[in-house]
């Protein structure tokens, strides 16, 4: 993963946070997201800074010697898409990929603007696998 900024937990309420979202489907999704990622990482949602919901937390190190924390499994609900963080990319994923439905990939985020568009399991289990990469290291 590239160095990217840093972002601490706040103890601002996730919950208020995604009912300020003004986007009608991106609020939406993610309630529904709040649920999912509580179901599969088993942690509540904590605020990462001002707009990342996340999950449980790991430890990094860059080789350019940069360290620090960082949510394990986290969604933002962004303007354009629903962002979905994967700290350790989409190595070995194509299958569920391709099987997942409408979406976009950076090198370590999944773009999705509609969640009632992408199948749910598919979904679930993509994001079931990423945490347990994180959490497993």
């Amino acid at each position: 993963m590239a160095d990217s900024p840093v972002t601490v937990p706040t103890d601002a309420d996730p919950v208020a946070f995604v009912d300020a979202v003004a986007h009608r489907v991106r609020r939406r999704d993610a309630h529904a997201l709040l649920e999912l990622y509580a179901r599969v990482t088993g942690e509540p949602p904590v605020m990462w800074g001002p707009s990342i919901v996340g999950y449980g937390s790991y430890h990094y190190r860059y080789a350019s010697g940069r360290e620090g924390d960082a949510p394990a499994a986290g969604f933002s609900p962004r303007s354009a898409a629903t962002t979905l963080y994967f700290p350790y990319g989409f190595e070995g994923y194509d299958d569920e990929l391709a099987a997942l439905g409408p979406h976009q990939l950076g090198s370590s985020c999944l773009y999705v603007k509609d969640l009632e568009a992408v199948d749910q399991a598919v979904l679930e289990r993509l994001v079931a696998r990423a945490y347990a990469q994180v959490t497993q290291a």
